[in-house]
């Protein structure tokens, strides 16, 4: 794995979290910012062919 593959890979699952934790939290804005940020990196993901499957878990 490339060091792009392996560092978008993490960004997705640091995301995640993060998103996670805003819907807990109860952070209506901090989840859309969560949100946005995770749709524009699987995008990115699809844009240059990064199996995010694993990542999502």
């Amino acid at each position: 794995m490339d060091a792009f593959t392996a560092g978008l890979l993490q960004r997705i699952r640091t995301t995640q979290s993060d998103l996670t934790r805003a819907r807990e939290q109860g952070d209506d804005f901090l989840v859309e910012v969560e949100e946005a940020e995770l749709d524009d990196l699987h995008r990115l993901a699809a844009e240059h062919g990064v199996e995010i499957g694993a990542a999502s878990v």
